[in-house]
């Protein structure tokens, strides 16, 4: 199993998002998923690490929004393109509620950890970007779900999150919680800690350990 890409698949792909080149991205992907490589791993060191740098060219005003917008369609659009070769003919009837704090717009990154769920047999139920934590509520006591993934990449959305725990808490209080995004690359370690089964996983590759030897 080829777990390390050679990095001309990364440039080439990262060179194909910011020509906006859709079909060229979906090609650089579909290749290597021919040749057997694991889609987290793509997931992980082609798309998530290009969209990383593009948010960083955009930040320091070397692309415009207009691009780096463009680029996240596309990715998106591949993950979509990508669930047949992803979702698992083996179900094991557990479930998964995915989404983003309330305010957060980013949910490409919390929708690869959905897919990921489901190359483990999970069925997952992806709420997207911007989830109102009582719409969250309501639609779990619906659903009953056996764990809830939550993302955040705005450091400043922390207040948001940890009402959402608080919530989450009041009416589920030992179904487990993990957390991710590049928020926490600024802090807020200190907020998860404060909750019992909250587990903050950094990566997809950490996520896949975890639903295989804690869930």
């Amino acid at each position: 199993m080829m777990d390390n890409i050679p990095n001309v698949v990364y440039s080439n792909f990262l060179s194909a998002l910011l020509d906006g080149n859709r079909k060229r991205c979906s090609q650089i992907i579909s290749e290597q998923v021919k040749l057997g490589v694991p889609v987290k791993y793509l997931y992980e060191q082609v798309m998530k690490t290009a969209l990383y740098k593009i948010g960083e060219l955009w930040e320091f005003n070397k692309i415009s929004v207009a691009t780096e917008h463009l680029a996240s369609a596309i990715v998106e659009a591949i993950l979509n393109e990508l669930y047949s070769e992803i979702a698992s003919k083996q179900k094991n009837k557990k479930k998964i509620i995915v989404a983003c704090v309330e305010n957060e717009f980013h949910q490409i990154g919390v929708k690869m950890v959905a897919d990921v769920f489901e190359a483990n047999g999970w069925n997952s139920y992806f709420l997207g970007a911007n989830t109102p934590t009582d719409e969250l509520i309501s639609f779990s006591k619906t659903m009953r779900p056996d764990v809830f993934a939550v993302s955040m990449s705005l450091y400043f959305h922390l207040p948001q999150l940890e009402l959402m725990f608080q919530k989450i808490r009041a009416e589920f209080p030992e179904i487990p919680i993990l957390v991710g995004g590049q928020a926490f690359s600024r802090g807020g370690m200190g907020v998860i800690e404060k909750y019992v089964n909250v587990w903050y996983l950094k990566d997809l590759y950490s996520i896949d350990t975890h639903i295989k030897t804690k869930l």
